[in-house]
C-alpha cells in the first residue's frame, strides 16, 4: 500500500482526492495538511511514500514546501496536485525536485496513476503539464521542429535497449514496471537508466522524459 500525505488548503477537496485514491486501492492518506508548513512536519513525521501538495497554501506554500520535503525527506516523492498549470509554476516544481505535477480537473485515473508513479521512482506529468514542459521548458531551446531534432540526435547515441529503457521511462513506468515490460531484473533496468541519464546527459528522470517526449519515444 501507497502510504501518500495529502496537503491542500480546502477540507472538501482533500475528501475528494482521498476518496479517488481509496477507489484505487492502491494508496492510503495516511496524514492530512491545511498549510505548507503542516505538510514539512507531517511529512517529517510520516515518511510517506508520496507527498501530494497543492501549490497555493497559507503559512508556506506548496512549492516551498516541496523544496523542504524533498531537502529533509529523501525517501519521499513528491508531486504537485493544483488547478494552476501555468509553466512558471511547473518549472519551479521540477526544479525543486518534484517528479509529478498532476492538475485538478485532470481524469481521476490520472491522479491514482500519478501516485502509483512517482512513489515507485518515476516521473508523471499530466498530459497538459507535460505539453508545457516539452513547448516551453525543454532541453534545447528553439522551435517545436528544432526540438524534436535535437532530441532524436541525443536517441541516436543509445543503444537499441536503451532506447527501449527511455520510451518506458517517457511513458511513466517506474523500474520494476519497466523490469517486468522487457523481462529484465530490477537491478539491470537500474544500471540501464543510469547509462541513458548519463548518454543524454540530464540529470533525472523528467529531463530523460522530455527527451523521449520530443524524440517521439513516448508515443510507442
Amino acid at each position: 500500500m501507497i502510504r501518500v500525505l495529502l496537503a491542500d488548503d480546502e477540507t472538501m477537496v482533500r475528501a475528494g482526492v482521498r476518496a479517488i485514491l481509496a477507489s484505487g486501492g492502491e494508496s492510503e492518506v495516511v496524514a492530512e495538511a491545511g498549510d505548507g508548513h503542516e505538510a514539512v512536519e507531517l511529512a517529517r513525521a510520516h515518511r510517506p511514500d508520496v507527498a501530494l501538495l497543492d501549490i497555493r497554501m497559507p503559512r508556506l506554500d506548496g512549492l516551498a514546501a516541496a523544496e523542504e520535503i524533498v531537502r529533509t525527506v529523501p525517501g519521499t516523492a513528491v508531486a504537485m496536485l493544483t488547478t494552476f498549470s501555468e509553466q512558471a509554476y511547473v518549472a519551479r516544481a521540477l526544479a525543486g525536485g518534484a517528479t509529478g505535477f498532476l492538475l485538478k480537473s485532470g481524469d481521476p485515473y490520472e491522479l491514482i496513476a500519478g501516485v502509483r508513479a512517482v512513489a515507485g521512482g518515476a516521473a508523471f506529468l499530466s498530459p497538459k503539464v507535460a505539453r508545457y514542459v516539452i513547448e516551453d521548458l525543454g532541453c534545447g531551446g528553439g522551435g517545436r521542429l528544432a526540438r524534436e531534432e535535437h532530441a532524436r540526435a541525443r536517441v541516436a547515441r543509445l543503444s537499441p535497449r536503451e532506447r527501449e529503457v527511455l520510451g518506458l521511462v517517457g511513458a511513466g513506468l517506474s523500474n520494476p514496471e519497466i523490469a517486468a515490460r522487457l523481462h529484465l531484473v530490477e537491478g539491470t533496468v537500474k544500471t540501464y537508466v543510469s547509462a541513458v541519464l548519463d548518454r543524454l546527459e540530464v540529470r533525472n528522470r523528467v529531463q530523460a522524459a522530455i527527451v523521449a517526449y520530443e524524440a517521439g519515444l513516448g508515443e510507442a
